[in-house]
């Protein structure tokens, strides 16, 4: 009979002296990143309030404020998957410092553009461009460093924490950018953005987790370690529908920079600080099913990722409804907390699906392929939901993405029948053979 070893005993007694919906903080390094991406990120969404405001504020057109979403977004289409190779190859945690602090440089630079009002829309455009760039590499290392921080075990917990702390901010974030945009004007919106990720780059230097590779570098060719990576999607009918039903939703139906600032500026007609409580709306919601997730949710399950992208887009519909029938924003605000609650549970459970069916050798590569779906579809969808509102409006583009969410959720209820994925357990699988 096997006993448990020091560290696994340390750990167990760790999670019996915490709630269960809690355990991923049984890792010292796990809290360490989430206490400091809670200030990041909620200075990430006041910036992101602020150039949407701003862009709208100098161009007065949808379409624009579209193209702005696609160069943020777009350079993942490109560097995404290759970016998964260099996630797999470096320890993550020295890869995390290098892009977390180039995003602070570039944040400064725009911050100072912004406060001296000489901003213009090319320079928001050049930045949202390296912010692609360089998030192209940030958003894999970052995924897959949360499984080597807490293990396979506590994945779906963290996935869980990271969807509550994401949306903690997305409520905290736009209710004090709604204020500051009415009082102040954007710079300080992008100034203090500047400012929070002096401690993310400390925190990752103060961890103990590398996030290294399990195995050396082989010498392998580039193409040969990325067709690694699309063969375990390809042999994976789980990863697969899960990849799918993200990109179709993050394409059609998570267009909220585009679509919420024109309601709230040109359907609901409350200017700057109704956008900002409508952002904050929809993040309640999200961090409501994000702490749901973390309490109730043992391991990820397809049929209920598959029933939330459905009432996802029934949520979507109420809102474009809503907003086109002038109704009491009342109805507005709660049928955006709900499309928040449902595209939490669906994308957090999508994301940690990934994640536990994927060895830990090609998980850089796996979560590259995700995130490039996840994020490059964004530019693509920025895109669209640009052009759809300057020509049906935005309510009618708001209904659309909707009726896309639920035609995409019930396609694949029939295709993971189809491939037994709805029955397979989901868990880490054993590949070998692999670099």
């Amino acid at each position: 009979m096997s006993t448990p070893s020091g560290a696994q005993t340390s750990t167990h007694l760790r999670h019996r002296r915490l709630p269960n919906g809690l355990r991923a903080f049984s890792h010292r390094d796990y809290r360490i990143f989430w206490a400091t991406q809670l200030f990041s990120l909620t200075g990430t969404w006041l910036q992101s309030l602020a150039q949407s405001w701003l862009v709208l504020t100098l161009t007065d057109s949808p379409l624009l404020l579209g193209i702005t979403g696609m160069l943020q977004f777009g350079p993942t289409l490109v560097l995404g998957i290759p970016a998964g190779v260099i996630v797999d190859r470096y320890p993550k945690r020295r890869l995390l410092m290098v892009t977390q602090g180039m995003i602070g440089v570039i944040t400064s630079v725009l911050a100072i553009l912004v406060a001296t009002d000489r901003v213009e829309l090319w320079q928001i455009w050049t930045a949202a461009l390296l912010f692609g760039i360089v998030n192209a590499f940030d958003m894999p290392a970052r995924q897959a460093f949360v499984t080597d921080m807490v293990g396979v075990d506590d994945t779906l917990n963290a996935v869980a924490l990271n969807s509550a702390l994401f949306n903690t901010s997305r409520v905290v974030g736009p209710a004090i950018a709604g204020i500051l945009l009415s009082t102040l004007g954007a710079a300080p919106c992008f100034a203090i953005n500047a400012i929070t990720y002096f401690p993310v780059v400390i925190g990752l230097g103060l961890m103990h987790t590398t996030g290294a590779p399990t195995r050396a570098y082989d010498g392998s060719s580039v193409l040969h370690r990325l067709a690694e990576g699309f063969a375990q999607v390809r042999s994976s009918p789980v990863v697969r529908l899960t990849i799918m039903l993200v990109g179709f939703i993050s394409i059609f139906s998570l267009n909220f920079t585009i679509w919420v600032p024109l309601l709230a500026r040109n359907d609901l007609e409350i200017g700057p600080g109704g956008f900002g409580v409508m952002m904050s709306a929809l993040g309640s919601g999200a961090l409501i099913g994000a702490l749901l997730l973390a309490f109730t949710g043992k391991s990820p399950s397809m049929r209920k990722m598959l029933t939330m992208a459905f009432l996802l887009g029934v949520m979507l519909i109420v809102l474009g409804i809503a907003a086109a029938e002038h109704l009491p924003i009342a109805i507005a605000l709660i049928a955006i907390a709900g499309v928040g609650f449902c595209m939490t549970t669906t994308m957090a459970t999508a994301n940690s699906t990934v994640q536990t069916s994927t060895p830990q050798p090609l998980r850089g590569r796996v979560m590259s392929i995700y995130m490039t779906v996840f994020a490059g579809s964004t530019p693509i969808g920025a895109f669209i939901a640009g052009v759809a509102s300057d020509a049906l409006g935005a309510p009618m583009a708001v209904i659309l993405g909707g009726v896309m969410a639920i035609a995409t959720a019930l396609t694949l209820v029939v295709l993971a029948k189809r491939s037994g994925a709805m029955a397979t357990p989901i868990g880490l699988p054993r590949v070998q053979g692999v670099s």
